[in-house]
């Protein structure tokens, strides 16, 4: 359950620390603790809320996977709950949940189902020592970083994807196939536009209503954190615009398609419809039919009908139905 848990003095790595001594380093000052769980059990969230001090109601949600992104603030810490997404074998999108205890003195990440974990990010952050030096607030907004650009790299995948289901459905024919791929593909789009969206709420609201954890020069950050999202729900919102007028286009060229085979059964079946009348109608047996009797009558009878389906075949020609 517990993949890391760190006390950082002064932006500086100190030491792992047991999470029954993170109450005595709570009271320190110029300490922090970052502590990374991956499912953790209903008793150990009990031990991390007595240490920490936190909210029932945050441990209670922390607890279950499948929660709605938001942030809401318990006295003196805020939870956090950001949905994760990663591509598995460039095709489909696998979401996560990563939940946030943040306080002034620390930061505490819980995950939950597929989700990447945060080891290279720790890593990264522990290298900005003038950052890291002014709190949890840095190292919060490192993961949300990670997690939002995990968010660009979704889509410009997608994007290539796209282009070439685009180029497949420009086709008359109907490829069923195709059209489910491209409405699972547009399931995901939402989904991935859905788990972004939070993230344009919270990062104004941990600027403007939490100063007191999130540092003057730190807000710029999160301000760029919530553009990128804004970009993801763009680029999300687009490319399923994009799928669904290719679906359109698709279902449309096959309609003129088959349209255009009617016209010509249609033309084909009025040609002939002129000898299945005149050689009908000399197959009843009365003895005065025209031209019974005539030397020449048969021919006759044939030539008029040749020449009453050439006229036909021209005219429904000269109108593009044949």
């Amino acid at each position: 359950m517990v993949i890391n848990c760190v006390v950082y003095r002064h932006g500086e790595r100190e030491e792992h620390v047991n999470v029954a001594e993170i109450s005595d380093v709570l009271k320190e000052e110029s300490a922090f603790v970052w502590l990374g769980l991956y499912q953790p059990d209903p008793a150990f969230m009990q031990t991390l809320q007595e240490e920490f001090g936190l909210h029932e109601l945050a441990i209670e949600d922390a607890l279950v996977a499948h929660q709605r992104p938001k942030i809401e603030q318990y006295g003196d810490s805020v939870f956090i709950v950001v949905k994760s997404a990663h591509l598995e074998d460039n095709q489909r999108i696998s979401f996560g949940e990563t939940h946030f205890f943040l306080g002034k003195n620390f930061l505490i990440t819980v995950r939950h189902g597929s989700t990447e974990g945060y080891k290279e990010i720790r890593a990264k952050a522990e290298k900005n020592h003038a950052m890291l030096c002014q709190g949890p607030g840095y190292a919060l907004y490192s993961i949300l970083d990670f997690i939002v650009d995990n968010y660009s790299k979704i889509t410009a995948s997608l994007s290539e994807r796209i282009g070439d289901l685009e180029d497949g459905m420009f086709s008359t024919r109907f490829d069923n196939n195709t059209l489910e791929k491209v409405y699972h593909l547009r399931r995901e789009l939402l989904s991935l536009r859905n788990a972004a969206m939070p993230v344009t709420e919270i990062c104004p609201q941990l600027v403007r209503f939490h100063e007191d954890i999130i540092p003057k020069n730190l807000r710029a950050y999160l301000r760029d954190v919530q553009d990128h999202a804004h970009h993801v729900m763009i680029d999300a919102e687009d490319m399923r615009e994009t799928l669904a007028s290719a679906m359109q286009v698709n279902l449309a060229l096959v309609s003129v398609q088959q349209s255009e085979v009617n016209k010509k059964l249609a033309g084909w079946g009025a040609i002939l419809i002129v000898p299945t009348i005149i050689f009908s109608m000399y197959g009843m047996n009365f003895p005065d039919m025209p031209e019974l009797h005539t030397h020449f009558g048969y021919p006759a009878v044939v030539a008029t009908t040749l020449i009453i389906c050439c006229v036909m075949w021209w005219r429904l020609k000269k109108a593009r139905w044949l």
